[in-house]
């Protein structure tokens, strides 16, 4: 596992999320990586999202060809 490393962090930005990881019973390192995996997708979830919408375009356009279904 990486490790990372941040520095000069606002201290109001380091508060809240000192604040936000006491809130959800974390430490603050937990918390960010929690807001990682929230808001930075992996390779492997862009493929998942990608094969949603594809399935989901497809159910459209199969609904839009068959509008009595």
């Amino acid at each position: 596992m990486a490790t990372l490393y941040v520095r000069n962090v606002p201290r109001d930005l380091y508060d809240a999320l000192r604040k936000q990881a006491k809130s959800n019973h974390r430490s603050i390192a937990a918390e960010v990586i929690a807001l990682l995996k929230q808001f930075i997708p992996t390779e492997n979830e862009l493929k998942r999202r990608r094969e949603f919408i594809l399935k989901l375009d497809t159910r459209v356009r199969d609904k839009e060809a068959n509008p009595s279904d």
